[in-house]
């Protein structure tokens, strides 16, 4: 279930389409919404040319699929310079970093997403590399040991993160600059529907485009995911052409509703709602009710349904609001009103 189709994470299907659509400028018709970083990054970028410095060291944060890679993408391609992508995850060992940043390019930028994942041992690494442009390398052990410093060419550390509070204050200290990216709007989104369609040779209609845009969580992402679903719809069932009656015939076998709720989501909320009479309900009772466990629904399912409104977590449990139950087609309880009035206000 965590690799359903409304996830915000990167899944394998996803980077040839993405690898196609990527921006390569910061132009308003390429890279889409994030007005306020991208002025602040142009005037980065010009003060590093006209300097012929390597851009200082930039951290990258906000929800999943909003644009973090892309950006790094981006910033290389506006330098002109070589990219190197790689994650926390795939930096095992101090090694592992130190064969990348020697093999590196003058002024090159280093991508590193979900940085907050990297080792620690890797990472006190890092610092002498980001600062000074150097590796200490240790030769030998015990009283013999030496340390050999390696100079390093300049480059540029791009680092991405979902969660900027978990890296630590010594990496994020070394950021010359930081910027959150947010979700789009849905004028934003289905500006990047019919861009992507443009690219892909796709004839859609914008009521199709805004259609897919507004069930698309604010992720351009699932936006492109959705996008290249009708498309195979359209042209499978149909002439090809993404009419607005398409996009939703198509959505509607996705299970996908107007929200951009899927079945998995409906069905917590109807859990919560008939089950437990609108909660609230503890972690552990909900995830044997939809037989999950506790950590998918608290870090894949909760947090859209969360900052959306449908859900509530109380120091009693969860609860289900009022917008769930019209969402749902439900009547909200009446039995207790003192206590989901004094829920739904605190």
């Amino acid at each position: 279930m965590t690799d359903r189709d409304v996830t915000a994470r990167a899944r394998d299907d996803d980077t040839p389409l993405e690898t196609t659509l990527r921006p390569q400028r910061l132009s308003d018709d390429e890279y889409i919404n994030q007005e306020k970083v991208k002025s602040n990054l142009r005037i980065l970028i010009e003060a590093a040319r006209q300097r012929k410095e390597a851009l200082e060291h930039v951290a990258l944060y906000g929800p999943p699929g909003v644009g973090k890679t892309s950006l790094a993408n981006v910033i290389a391609h506006e330098l002109g310079v070589q990219i190197r992508i790689t994650s926390g995850p795939a930096l095992e060992r101090p090694g592992d970093l130190a064969a990348i940043l020697s093999n590196l390019e003058d002024g090159a930028v280093l991508f590193v997403d979900e940085i907050h994942r990297l080792p620690r041992i890797v990472e006190e690494v890092l610092y002498p590399a980001m600062e000074d442009f150097h590796l200490d390398i240790v030769l030998g052990k015990g009283p013999g040991a030496r340390t050999l410093r390696l100079p390093l060419p300049r480059f540029t550390l791009v680092g991405a993160t979902t969660r900027i509070g978990r890296l630590s204050s010594p990496l994020r200290d070394r950021f010359g600059a930081t910027y959150r990216l947010d979700l789009f709007t849905a004028e934003s989104l289905e500006r990047v529907v019919r861009r992507s369609a443009g690219i892909l040779h796709v004839e859609i209609e914008p009521a199709a485009a805004s259609e897919i845009a507004r069930r698309s969580r604010g992720t351009p992402r699932i936006a492109n995911r959705w996008l290249k679903r009708v498309r195979d719809f359209a042209q499978v069932k149909h002439d090809g052409r993404v009419t607005l009656a398409v996009a939703r015939e198509a959505l509607v076998a996705l299970e996908v509703d107007d929200a951009g709720l899927d079945a998995v989501d409906r069905m917590l909320l109807r859990s919560i709602a008939e089950k437990f009479s609108g909660g609230p309900v503890g972690l552990d009772t909900l995830a044997a009710a939809i037989s999950e466990d506790t950590e998918t629904i608290e870090d894949v399912y909760e947090p859209y349904l969360l900052q959306e409104g449908y859900l509530k977590r109380t120091p009693r449990g969860r609860v289900a609001t009022e917008r769930a139950y019209r969402h749902l087609g439900l009547t909200p309880p009446t039995q207790s009103a003192t206590l989901w009035s004094e829920l739904n206000e605190g």
